[in-house]
């Protein structure tokens, strides 16, 4: 049940966006996802929306213009091993497309199973 949000500091082509929310799918897949819990958006701000330390905490290369955020909204449970190996592949995955992984942030946020409702406000897992 991720909800991925992929935000971007500049325009990019549909086929860069495409390909890194195929990523982002390929590895929540890996991790037991299901392969048709699909749901992903795009936010695409301008410079001066969109506020990225370069350097903090440690990076090997500061930040820019290319910096991306991945947001994935999942329910609660998953161990910190999964999400280590889920951030393992998602960046090997994204290192293979030629992004600079040091230009990526990934926050990971849990919401209990009762929050979900997909459609016409039914509950799955209440």
């Amino acid at each position: 049940m991720p909800l991925v949000t992929l935000t971007l500091r500049q325009r990019r082509p549909a086929v860069f966006k495409a390909a890194v929310l195929d990523a982002v799918h390929a590895a929540l897949v890996h991790t037991g996802v299901p392969a048709d819990d699909r749901f992903q958006r795009v936010i695409t701000l301008d410079a001066a929306d969109a506020h990225f330390d370069p350097h903090y905490p440690d990076l090997a290369r500061p930040r820019t213009a290319d910096a991306l955020l991945i947001e994935i909204l999942w329910s609660v449970g998953r161990s910190v091993k999964l999400k280590r190996a889920l951030l393992a592949d998602l960046m090997q995955r994204l290192g293979a497309l030629g992004i600079d992984t040091e230009q990526v942030m990934v926050v990971l946020q849990e919401t209990a199973w009762e929050n979900w409702a997909f459609a016409g406000g039914r509950q799955l897992h209440a």
